[in-house]
C-alpha cells in the first residue's frame, strides 16, 4: 500500500504473455494459495479470471488479516476451494467435468458456500463482491471493472482522503516533490 492509500498487487515471477487469440499454457501460473480452480484443474485456456480469482483471495486476506486458502500442495488448494465454496457441478460451472484433472480429485460433498460464515461481519454488498470474485465459471467471474463499481465501495466506512493516510519514512520528503505521474488511478470520492 502506497502512503497516497493506493493498494498495488503483482506476481511477476509467474508472469505471462496474454494476447488472443488464446494459446495453451502450462497451469503454474499464479502462487498456489492464489491459483485459480480452473488451473488447479489443468485447464490450458487462461483469462484474466485467473486474476480476478487472486485479488478474491488478496481482499479476502485484507479482510481477514490472514491467507485464506493456504494449501501445502494443489489436492488441498483444491480441497480448501471447495470446503469455502462448496462442490462445483456443472450447473454452476459448465464444462467442469472435461477439465483435465478433474477425473484425478475425489471432491468432498459440500453443498454450501461458507463465505457468509467466514465472513459473518462482511456487508451483503461485501459478500456479493467476494462471491463474484469467487464464481467457480471463469467466464462468471467478476472484472476489475466490476469490482470497482461495486456497491461495497460505496458504503461506509469511507476511506480516508488521501492526504491523511500515514506516511512511510523514505517517502516523507517526496511530499513536496511534483507529481510523476504514478498516482493510483481510479481514485473514489465520496459520494
Amino acid at each position: 500500500m502506497t502512503d497516497k492509500g493506493c493498494v498495488k498487487t503483482a506476481d511477476f515471477g509467474l508472469a505471462r504473455a496474454y494476447r488472443v487469440p488464446l494459446k495453451p499454457m502450462t497451469p503454474k501460473v499464479v502462487t498456489l494459495w492464489y491459483r485459480a480452480p480452473e488451473l488447479l484443474l489443468g485447464t490450458t485456456t487462461q483469462t484474466t479470471a485467473i486474476d480476478m480469482w487472486a485479488v478474491g483471495c488478496i481482499l479476502a486476506e485484507l479482510l481477514a488479516h490472514k491467507p485464506l486458502l493456504p494449501g501445502s500442495s494443489e489436492i488441498q488448494q483444491v480441497d480448501l476451494i471447495v470446503q469455502l465454496l462448496g462442490t462445483p457441478n456443472e450447473t454452476i460451472w459448465p464444462g467442469f467435468s472435461k477439465l483435465p484433472l478433474v477425473s484425478q480429485y475425489t471432491l468432498r460433498k459440500q453443498p454450501y458456500n461458507n463465505l457468509k460464515h467466514k465472513f459473518a461481519w462482511l456487508s451483503e454488498a461485501g459478500l456479493r463482491l467476494l462471491n463474484l470474485l469467487f464464481m467457480y465459471d471463469p467466464k462468471k467471474r467478476a472484472t476489475a471493472g466490476d469490482c470497482l463499481g461495486s456497491s461495497y465501495f460505496k458504503e461506509k466506512p469511507w476511506p480516508c482522503e488521501p492526504e491523511l493516510m500515514p506516511t512511510f519514512p523514505h517517502h516523507r520528503n517526496k511530499r513536496a516533490a511534483p507529481s510523476t505521474g504514478t498516482e493510483c488511478p481510479g481514485k473514489r470520492s465520496r459520494p
